[in-house]
């Protein structure tokens, strides 16, 4: 390939930048030009592009959001959408396309790929919940973003032996929530992936640590649960007789400088996606499992599930009493 372009979609992640710098230092390295699109797939359908060197990227890698923009496209989901965004790769020249984004990112890569522009897709989300891959960019630099805001909340918690009931985000996953409610110490966490019951697994479970003379908590919720947090706290204190606070994290979870894992994993995964492209081959989504990076089949990807670890979840619930 002589052109291809590079596009972040749907929710920002920290390390996108990381993942958008080595796809164009990769891509320059190797007389490709590259294209970075604004604005995701709204950009692509209108042609809203810059053409990218080795120092447009420079001093990004430890930004978190994304130089490129991102937003969700409508227009992109329809026939004559899809179409315009192929009409505009050809009357600019580009070849393949990398997508740094989550499924439903994935699912638009698919369907241009299927149109004849070859796409490669690099799982950028703060949920983890892409189910080829065991971790996706931006995961770890979320988890650590809410085990330092909940231990703030802990402090104030503690000291007027309080109730936080605090929502954590992950759409319907549950995995921000059972590991920073692990790496937290939370007295109770709810994730969409397993049934609860309020009563017994937080009502009960505060009268039965504070038996053990625990006398401040913390509830750890995940959004999919569809629990009003303040709701949950005004139950927990009508039920227990302790001063119950709830708090959303809300976007304060997404922003910040990566970690060093983000980066590091961004980088590894920009560079495969690019290397891909130059073999022309496209319909791919990277993947990181077990520390190795790979690659499937988009429509393999896409019909793929990923389980909770059941396991991890009673090992929370164990240590917390």
């Amino acid at each position: 390939m002589k052109t291809i372009a590079v596009l972040t979609s749907g929710g920002d992640a920290p390390g996108m930048n990381a993942a958008v710098r080595a796809v164009v230092r990769t891509a320059c390295e190797n007389g490709i030009k590259v294209y970075g699109v604004i604005r995701g797939y709204n950009g692509l359908i209108n042609g809203d592009f810059i053409e990218m060197d080795l120092r447009s990227v420079s001093d990004i890698i430890n930004r978190g959001g994304t130089i490129l923009y991102t937003a969700r496209c409508a227009e992109f989901a329809t026939e004559e959408g899809m179409r315009r965004a192929v009409r505009t790769c050809q009357e600019w020249g580009i070849e393949g396309v990398v997508v740094i984004g989550g499924d439903g990112s994935f699912r638009g890569a698919r369907d241009l790929s299927e149109r004849g522009i070859p796409c490669v897709g690099i799982p950028g989300t703060i949920d983890n919940d892409i189910a080829c891959c065991d971790y996706t960019i931006g995961y770890d630099t979320c988890l650590n973003t809410i085990m330092e805001l909940v231990d703030r909340i802990r402090d104030t918690t503690e000291s007027h032996d309080r109730c936080s009931v605090i929502e954590v985000m992950g759409r319907r996953a549950g995995y921000l929530a059972l590991n920073s409610g692990i790496a937290c110490g939370a007295t109770a966490i709810l994730i969409p992936e397993v049934p609860f019951d309020i009563e017994k697994h937080v009502i009960e479970r505060m009268k039965k640590t504070q038996r053990a003379d625990k006398k401040h908590f913390i509830i750890l919720c995940a959004e999919g649960v569809g629990v009003d947090v303040k709701a949950l706290a005004a139950e927990i204190e009508a039920k227990t007789g302790v001063e119950s606070r709830a708090t959303i994290l809300g976007h304060t979870q997404r922003g910040g400088y990566p970690t060093a894992k983000d980066r590091i994993m961004a980088t590894r995964m920009g560079n495969y996606a690019v290397k891909l492209l130059m073999q022309d081959i496209g319909n791919r989504v990277v993947a990181a499992q077990k520390e190795e990076v790979l690659d499937y089949d988009i429509f393999e990807a896409l019909n793929m599930k990923k389980n909770i670890d059941m396991n991890l979840y009673n090992v929370a619930h164990e240590v917390s009493i």
